[in-house]
């Protein structure tokens, strides 16, 4: 009788035990936050007329194929009140990887701009918010978009970070976020836009081709600041690619701060000259690798000397190729400064004038302090968010955060050739002959360089009549360009001019 009274006892503390887990279990996963949607009234004045918004800002329920809740995906939206039919839809996002979308949001795309002293470093507190009149919210609703890991975006359910932290996990979460944020607010039928900025170009290349493949067909494309192979920025052993793409965009930085031989007219002949001079005899130069004469190194570096302010001899001693953080380093090394990566017209205090590499990048360094600090004030305070979300202004710090570089496409032989999303751009432009691309390069941005891009779209295995409904567009700051606020004008017109440019009648 013991014994039974034992089974019984056993098989009893089992199944409370199994209930407990159970119900532990069940009580985690109601832990899940859940989605909520914070609405506020603001208005926006462009070329003179008042504009009246209505902002929703928090987070939407994403989820998969199967129904199934995979995120929480944060967004500020901005709707037009009493919109006129057919209204466009934008949905824009920054880059990274592992950027929310707050520089673009509070730079150009949203209601309001914060006060930045371009290209000087600001001082703290208080930071200006102003009415920003080179949006484009006059001719198109706006959706800011903040990728799992970054804003409010959190993973749900069975879910976890490296379910969205990688090329291809992220093209298709962005992607299922836009089409299931359309059917929610009854834009199916809108106008479609994507607007990225760095890695959000080399997003959009990938997303522009998921959506075509799912029948959503965009009006348009806009890249900002555009990167499509990532070969461009490497600067890879025995790779001359690099070298070669960011010459220009060097000279153009020496050209900015006096420091060539001859300026000529305007910034676009001078960089026009360095585009020859580039493909007529410094990729030839490099490609001669260790068998070039003496005399045609020497030459060569003379020119590079001409055209950058550095010494021929530094050039020859690094058999004509310079990366770009020792290009930052090198050319204000007598004036103990370094230059920006995002915006080479921003210097900063060189702290180690021996070394080799840059340690800092001034132009994050200057602007940074005021995007955080408004965008939060203006997130919490004037949109209503609860403070008791937390806005992540990357992903970086999240546990786990480590970005998956593989796509589809890019294995050959069983191995990675390249990290690009070209062939996606390439495929959805085939397939869709109406949709346009809008590109927007910085002179300055030595971050993404523009000539990495022509280099790009020059070798895109595509008809004529393709390659011409790929727009290009040159302004003269960096990486974020609308912080020059005559580039921030150009940049306005030149997209609203996209935008209606392309809505299909």
């Amino acid at each position: 009788m013991k014994k039974i009274y034992s089974l019984c006892f056993v098989l009893l503390f089992l199944s409370l035990s199994l209930s407990a887990q159970e119900t532990n279990s069940n009580a985690e996963k109601k832990q899940d936050p859940k989605a909520e949607v914070f609405e506020s009234d603001i208005s926006v004045n462009i070329d003179g007329k008042s504009i009246d918004l209505r902002a929703h800002a928090g987070t939407m329920e994403l989820k998969d194929e199967n129904n199934n809740p995979i995120a929480l995906f944060g967004f500020t939206a901005y709707f037009k009140k009493n919109p006129e039919k057919n209204r466009p839809i934008v949905f824009a996002y920054n880059g990274g990887p592992g950027s929310s979308s707050y520089w673009l949001h509070l730079g150009i795309m949203g209601p309001r701009r914060v006060v930045v002293d371009d290209p000087n470093y600001n001082s703290a507190a208080p930071y200006e918010l102003v009415n920003n009149e080179f949006s484009i919210l006059d001719v198109a609703d706006v959706v800011m978009m903040d990728p799992v890991g970054t804003g409010l975006s959190v993973p749900i359910g069975e879910a976890t970070g490296k379910d969205f932290w990688g090329v291809d996990q992220d093209i298709r979460s962005v992607s299922l976020f836009i089409m299931q944020f359309l059917k929610e607010h009854d834009r199916l039928n809108s106008p479609k836009y994507i607007l990225g900025e760095s890695y959000g170009t080399f997003r959009n290349a990938g997303v522009m081709n998921y959506l075509l493949g799912k029948g959503y067909a965009l009006n348009g494309v806009i890249m900002v600041s555009a990167v499509f192979d990532l070969r461009t920025l490497f600067f890879a052993p025995n790779e001359d690619i690099s070298y070669i793409v960011y010459l220009p965009t060097m000279a153009a930085t020496s050209w900015y701060h006096n420091r060539v031989a001859d300026k000529g007219e305007s910034l676009p002949e001078f960089v026009q000259e360095v585009r020859e001079f580039t493909e007529n005899e410094y990729a030839p130069a490099l490609f001669k690798g260790n068998r070039i004469s003496a005399s045609e190194k020497s030459q060569i570096a003379q020119k590079l000397q001409d055209i950058t302010g550095i010494a021929a001899g530094t050039w020859e001693r690094a058999d004509l190729k310079i990366t770009a953080s020792e290009y930052f380093q090198e050319l204000l090394r007598d004036e103990e400064n370094t230059v920006g990566r995002l915006d080479s017209r921003y210097k900063g205090i060189n702290i180690d004038p021996m070394s080799m590499d840059s340690f800092t990048d001034p132009q994050s360094d200057a602007i940074s302090p005021a995007y955080t600090m408004a965008f939060l004030d203006y997130f919490h305070g004037q949109l209503g968010v609860s403070k008791d979300w937390l806005y992540a202004t990357s992903a970086y710090s999240k546990p786990g955060f480590n970005w998956d570089w593989k796509h589809q496409g890019n294995n050959f032989w069983g191995a990675d050739a390249a990290v690009t999303t070209l062939p996606d751009m390439a495929e959805a432009l085939s397939k869709d002959p109406n949709v346009k691309v809008l590109i927007m390069n910085g002179y300055y941005d030595l971050a993404t360089v523009f000539y990495g891009v022509e280099h790009s779209i020059s070798h895109l295995d595509l008809p004529q009549q393709a390659i011409d409904r790929i727009i290009m567009t040159y302004y003269e700051a960096g990486h974020m360009m609308y912080t020059h606020l005559p580039s921030a004008q150009e940049f306005r017109d030149d997209l609203k001019s996209f935008i209606e440019d392309t809505q299909r009648k």
